[in-house]
């Protein structure tokens, strides 16, 4: 039987022909699709990447809600709670978590900071824009995404799960380059638990708010010398 298909989205595909099927393409899980998913997360940076999730997003007419950008029901709310967790979470990794993976109290990687003034304010900027808003967009908005449809219903209750370990892993493995195996095992750690509250949330806005404070916590205990102190605050 011939007639309308009753689905406004899909009519409306039909009727811009090529034009949206070139976005259709880079939505689904064909090659082009799958190469996206690929080329994204390593395209040279964070911040590179997120703008390739915005502009991927915008062509291919994913609802900004399916990558996590939720405002919150309060703002006030979410700067309150996210700020203070993501700074004690900080505390906790480097005296309880860390110590007990027998990573070095001090972050060699980033020990350049220390007491330099000029360095640690543009690494602040850095981290709030690449951590907190690129990181977590790349991360948890868009391989989450990816990922989640790409079991869809075949994997049940387990694919909400199944995609946390995964964007975790994957995560916690570009770490690696400039922070070795101490930095793949917190990122690791620290991508489950901002995994988890936007699976909780299905808002990036705690993440990325939570993820920005544990950051610039880092860098205020390198600059500030504090490293070792609190890295072996529990144990000695």
């Amino acid at each position: 039987m011939t007639g309308q298909s009753g689905n406004p989205q899909t009519d409306a595909e039909t009727a811009m022909g090529p034009c949206l099927s070139g976005a259709s393409r880079l939505r689904g899980f064909g090659p082009a699709g799958i190469l996206t998913m690929m080329v994204i997360p390593f395209a040279g940076t964070a911040v590179i990447g997120a703008i390739l999730v915005l502009v991927w997003a915008r062509v291919t007419r994913t609802p900004w809600r399916e990558i996590g950008f939720v405002a919150p029901s309060s703002w006030v709310r979410a700067l309150v709670v996210s700020i203070p967790f993501g700074v004690a979470f900080k505390f906790a990794m480097k005296a309880l978590v860390m110590p007990l993976f027998g990573a070095d109290p001090v972050n060699c990687a980033y020990h350049y900071l220390a007491g330099n003034a000029p360095a640690a304010a543009f690494m602040a900027v850095f981290v709030v824009v690449s951590g907190g808003f690129a990181e977590e967009t790349v991360y948890r908005g868009f391989l989450f995404e990816r990922f989640y449809k790409l079991f869809g219903t075949r994997a049940g209750a387990v694919a909400k799960p199944l995609t946390l370990v995964l964007t975790s892993l994957w995560f916690a493995g570009v770490h690696y380059p400039d922070q070795g195996l101490m930095g793949v095992e917190q990122a690791l750690v620290t991508g489950l638990v901002f995994g988890t509250i936007f699976v909780v949330t299905q808002s990036l806005v705690v993440p990325m708010l939570a993820h920005a404070a544990f950051d610039l916590a880092a860098i205020g205990m390198i600059y500030w010398g504090l490293e070792t102190s609190v890295a072996h605050f529990l144990f000695r």
